[in-house]
């Protein structure tokens, strides 16, 4: 289908992840991604339990992965970016960032892979694809379990985003994204925060740069998966959004987003 196949690094991240990042690997969809060169990266931020053992037993059992094992935590921002660095330097065109806890789905990667290729044409400037769980409104994300707090949290902040900065997104704070690294090259992303609020400002980054992001619907299950929208993120998340107004509005600067 294509003269040169489309190179894609799929990573998984995992902190005290255990057991289940064996079903996310095993639930990547690689019978749909024939026509593509796919590598998966197995990164760990230097859990304390079994998971990189686990790791490791896929790394044994499968071809084509890549482990990584950080000896210090370096932080969930930090983390992306070592492997999206990585994933640059091995001159791949898109990378995928799954979670290692198994909320959400690698089913969708063939989804998000298509939509960067259908805006090559388009000529867009993707940047991103992401994946919303609001995408189709309130009841899919009920049936999938989120806790009413955390709906109710999404939902005020994603709405205060959007109202700050003209945009119409329907989830600002998924887990699930994918990177057109041809639009990452001059690595001005490595400036953004290595803190859990790496998704908020890499959309504020776009955001300044005017480079877009797309969101497709997805489906996530809440069990005992150790995630993510907390008191802290939330409040972080407020007082970083109100900085980024002021710095669009050329009332601050900060070098990060230059």
């Amino acid at each position: 289908m294509y003269k040169k196949k489309i190179k894609i690094l799929i990573f998984i991240i995992t902190y005290q992840a255990s057991y289940r990042v064996k079903k996310v690997f095993e639930d990547i969809p690689f019978d749909r991604l024939k026509n593509f060169n796919v590598k998966v990266l197995l990164s760990d931020d230097n859990s304390k339990d079994d998971t990189f053992e686990h790791i490791n037993k896929l790394n044994h059992k499968y071809k084509n992965i890549f482990i990584n094992k950080n000896y210090i935590n370096l932080g969930y921002g930090a983390h992306i970016k070592k492997s999206l660095n990585f994933a640059i330097n091995k001159k791949f065109d898109y990378a995928i960032m799954i979670h290692g806890d198994g909320q959400y789905s690698p089913k969708y990667i063939p989804l998000m892979i298509k939509n960067f290729i259908n805006d090559v044409n388009d000529k867009s400037h993707l940047i991103a694809v992401t994946g919303s769980r609001l995408y189709r409104g309130i009841k899919n994300v009920k049936n999938g379990g989120m806790p009413l707090y955390k709906m109710i949290g999404n939902l005020f902040l994603t709405y205060l985003y959007n109202l700050l900065f003209h945009t119409n997104f329907t989830d600002a704070h998924t887990g699930l994204w994918a990177y057109n690294l041809n639009l990452l090259k001059d690595l001005k992303f490595n400036k953004l925060t290595d803190t859990f609020n790496f998704d908020q400002e890499f959309r504020f980054y776009s955001n300044f740069k005017n480079l877009k992001i797309k969101e497709i619907f997805i489906k996530t299950k809440y069990g005992d998966e150790r995630s993510q929208l907390h008191i802290i993120y939330a409040l972080r998340f407020l007082f970083k959004s109100f900085i980024f107004f002021l710095i669009k509005k050329k009332i601050l600067k900060n070098k990060k987003f230059l």
